[in-house]
């Protein structure tokens, strides 16, 4: 189940893409990242780019398979070599091409993901992959992150339902780790428009884990504005950021979190 139409996802990827764009012009891209400690800037826009391109070539050769990538990408030979405009063009480029094949493909196309095989899954995926991405990129410049209540919620969403599916938990066993007995949580958006329903029950009680939007009582609840309520649950804040309140067991919490990465 996804929150929008397969359009409005190929045309978020160009929107999150050129804000990412905007944020880092003038930018040092030997800058180090703190979210992603590993990689510069420069290496978080590749990994970016990358992204967009190896989707779009999956769903363009109808990829039904996962399969170790043999090499790079299409089109990704030298980019570690470019300065900052050719690197921006690039990404601009990127973007427009898997939304474009995405778009061409249309949402029911058969291929490999990590959950449902179909394209529509994969439209999503690379908006909330450029979205978070931004979030890192905007924290390696000092830039204030900020991201529309209804594509962070949706973000939030997909990440439930990728942690909670069968096919991720047998690509990366530490996710069957997450349940257990206690382990409930509430997420709860503290400045979104009701009809947004931005809260989230999460039941880790057992095997499968389950969650819906709903305001339930949990071992933990998680209340913060929309924008930290998603990055502490990503990873890129911690839960004692400002503004972000923890209530009850924080063990349960802490115990999700640490297994909970992508």
């Amino acid at each position: 189940m996804t929150n929008f139409s397969h359009e409005r996802y190929c045309s978020e990827i160009i929107n999150q893409t050129d804000l990412l764009r905007a944020a880092i012009r003038g930018a040092d891209l030997s800058t180090m990242v703190p979210t992603c400690p590993e990689w510069t800037l420069a290496q978080l826009l590749l990994h970016v780019s990358s992204a967009h391109r190896g989707i779009a070539e999956l769903v363009r050769n109808r990829v039904t398979e996962f399969v170790v990538p043999e090499g790079d990408v299409s089109g990704v030979e030298g980019a570690e070599n470019f300065d900052a405009d050719a690197l921006d063009a690039w990404l601009a480029e990127g973007a427009e091409m898997v939304s474009k094949t995405l778009l061409e493909a249309g949402p029911d196309v058969h291929v490999w993901t990590f959950g449902e095989p179909r394209t529509a899954f994969w439209a999503r995926r690379m908006v909330h992959e450029t979205v978070m991405h931004r979030a890192d990129a905007f924290a390696a410049v000092g830039a204030d992150f900020t991201v529309d209540a209804a594509v962070a919620a949706d973000c939030l969403d997909e990440w439930l339902t990728i942690v909670t599916s069968p096919q991720a938990v047998a690509y990366k066993p530490v996710y069957g780790e997450l349940p257990g007995p206690g382990r409930t949580l509430h997420l709860h958006a503290t400045d979104t428009a009701p009809e947004l329903n931005a809260e989230w029950f999460i039941d880790a009680t057992g095997t499968p884990i389950t969650w819906r939007r709903s305001h339930e009582k949990a071992a933990v609840a998680v209340r913060g504005p929309m924008t930290e309520l998603l990055r502490v649950m990503y990873r890129r804040s911690p839960a004692d950021t400002p503004g972000v309140e923890v209530i009850g067991d924080r063990a349960v919490l802490d115990h999700w979190l640490e297994r909970a990465s992508f």
